[in-house]
């Protein structure tokens, strides 16, 4: 102590004195300065990895065979620089490509340090253990439990996961901070959402074998998968657009956590709790596109139990059929479809039937078969009137009138849509309101009536808006550039689907901007844009390609029908090059082509 005060007095008396320490953790000494040194950036990170390999292996060098390998390396090792030297050494023996396929043990990997430099750094095991070593026993128990967060976790989760039995020995909040302080883990600063703590995954490797080791695993995979489940079933509303894109917005800095809580709940054969999440997981997985992995996670829990819980079942049935749908599956999405069917049957479950119906329905529509989608969707309507469920009733109204209207019944479309809308109106539902509206725009749309048609999406988009409504705001911005396009109105079209891609990007929604491609595309083939069209409709086609959800049958038809001028317009190699353009584009090169390209018709146009 008394050395202590020497050198806090010493320090107040020298002002300008400015020391350098390096140090696991601040000193906690009044006027410290703390400059954390963060891991190396990605092109430093592979600088690295090449110099130290070329220091092992004097003729290596970086190509284009080996960059893809070395730069995965580097971010699978989290950018730490120890990390990265023993990867690198192991290039005296391995490939780039060898190294990280034995990456799934990192630790087990990244030994061989130089002899000169201390024992603990001399592997990475041994650099952590030194670290973890250092903490308090209350420390390490939040160490190694807090590992089980796959994506990051908040304070609120850590203190529901890491102190369920409230035997931690620390205050939740102190000891976060403290393995902060240490770098054990990192605090990251959300956007418009509170604050998250990570860990990088190489010290979550070794934390995680410090749980399996402390035999407290199952305790807390079960507590981080009852979290999980309650987040997704609490903040999963029906019908509230804002609270919905909250909830979508929590699920997407959640995704890992879930993934991982899933994988447990498999492979322990936790069967009624897997049901719960992976149900309240279906509007997720849907709307943010990630149709394989819920289609593939969702077949594998109605595999486990192909015995008992028939309700849960047939319901996963209906968003797997739902999910093949979305795919193009439409033999898979009949199969489990009709599954669902026959066990609500057998459970006499009404509305289960009807709901079934109506997805039978809408995967027949989607493939092309009006009359049986009429017919399922007839049916499903039926049930839903003897149910007294009026919303689901709506929504029933809603689909048959979106087939009659295929099917040229223009006049009975409108009467059942007049009906939709005054359910979802004396429900509230304004949003089901609104999407009835912009289908009547569609109807009138499709009589000819474009004066009627105009003010039906702008009123379904005025709806929207009231109530944030961004889906379903981008849609009718794009039937409007639909309707602006076909009246020759191009420079409105080109605003209206401007403002439609807005949004689905702000939404992450890529069905939805892949639409507004396909819409671009129609509207510069129609004012002779042969090119352009083709490389639009190129790069949507790409889009749906990457994620599985292809155009319907009836729309691709639709859409090669407003292309063909397009196409017979150019040169058949140059069409070919301009597909091959379209197709080879990310997302984001693809909107920089559209909005280059739009820029450039409007120059010639002031011009």
């Amino acid at each position: 102590m008394f050395a202590y005060l020497n050198w806090k007095t010493g320090l107040a008396a020298c002002p300008s004195l400015k020391v350098l320490v390096t140090s696991r953790a601040c000193l906690r000494i009044y006027g410290e300065q703390e400059f954390p040194v963060a891991p190396l950036e990605h092109n430093s990170a592979v600088q690295l990895f090449v110099q130290r390999a070329t220091a092992v292996r004097p003729n290596f060098s970086i190509t284009a065979e080996n960059a893809p390998a070395i730069r995965e390396t580097c971010s699978r090792l989290d950018g730490l620089p120890l990390a990265i030297e023993l990867a690198a050494a192991r290039t005296k023996l391995l490939s780039p490509s060898a190294i990280l396929e034995r990456l799934q043990s990192r630790l087990g990997l990244l030994t061989g340090g130089a002899l000169d430099l201390p024992e603990r750094q001399q592997t990475l095991r041994n650099t952590i253990d030194w670290s973890h070593e250092l903490l308090s026993q209350p420390e390490q128990t939040l160490f190694r439990r807090f590992a089980l967060f796959a994506g990051g976790g908040t304070l609120e989760a850590a203190e529901a996961v890491c102190n369920t039995g409230r035997d931690l020995g620390i205050d939740l909040f102190e000891g976060l901070s403290s393995l902060v302080d240490k770098n054990l883990i990192q605090r990251v600063e959300g956007v418009d959402t509170e604050s998250r703590f990570v860990m990088l995954e190489t010290i979550r490797e070794y934390a995680l074998e410090r749980l399996v080791a402390s035999g407290e695993e199952f305790a807390t995979r079960r507590a981080h998968a009852a979290f999980c489940l309650v987040l997704a079933e609490e903040g999963n509303p029906e019908a509230n657009p804002a609270q919905r894109s909250a909830w979508l917005s929590r699920c997407d800095l959640e995704i890992d956590n879930y993934r991982a809580a899933l994988d447990w709940l498999l492979q322990s054969r936790e069967v009624d709790w897997l049901l719960r999440l992976s149900i309240a997981l279906f509007r997720f997985w849907d709307t943010r596109e990630h149709l394989a992995e819920g289609r593939t996670r969702l077949e594998s829990i109605l595999q486990l139990t192909n015995v008992g819980h028939q309700k849960e079942r047939a319901k996963i049935c209906i968003f797997v059929g739902a999910l093949s749908t979305a795919q193009g599956d439409f033999s898979a999405a009949e199969s489990f479809l009709q599954q669902s069917l026959t066990l609500y049957e057998a459970l006499e479950d009404r509305p289960g039937v009807a709901a079934s119906l109506n997805a039978l329905g809408v995967s027949a529509r989607d493939r092309g078969d009006y009359e049986s989608a009429r017919q399922y969707l007839e049916r499903s309507l039926l049930r839903w009137r003897t149910a007294s469920d009026p919303l689901s009733t709506a929504r029933c109204l809603h689909n048959l009138a979106n087939v009659l209207k295929v099917q040229g019944d223009y006049a009975r479309a409108q009467v059942l849509l007049d009906e939709a809308i005054l359910h979802f109106e004396e429900r509230g539902d304004r949003g089901g309101a609104a999407w009835s509206i912009n289908q009547a725009g569609d109807i009138a749309r499709e009589r000819g009536d474009f004066t009627s048609a105009r003010e039906l999406y702008h009123r379904a988009l005025t709806a929207f808006r009231a109530i944030d409504d961004r889906w379903g705001s981008a849609r009718s911005l794009a039937d409007m550039g639909s309707i602006y396009c076909e009246q020759r109105e191009f420079e409105a079209a080109e605003t209206a689907y401007r403002g439609a891609l807005q949004l689905s990007l702000e939404l992450g929604h890529r069905r939805g901007i892949a639409r507004v491609l396909e819409g671009i595309a129609c509207l510069a083939a129609t004012r002779g844009q042969a090119r352009r069209a083709i490389i639009l409709a190129a790069a949507a086609d790409h889009l749906r390609q990457l994620i599985g959800a292809p155009l319907p049958p009836a729309e691709q038809w639709k859409l090669g029908a407003n292309l063909s001028a397009a196409w017979s317009s150019i040169d058949e190699e140059d069409g070919r090059a301009a597909w091959t353009k379209g197709t080879s584009m990310s997302l984001e090169n693809a909107v920089l082509f559209l909005r280059e390209s739009s820029s450039t018709i409007a120059g010639s146009l002031d011009r």
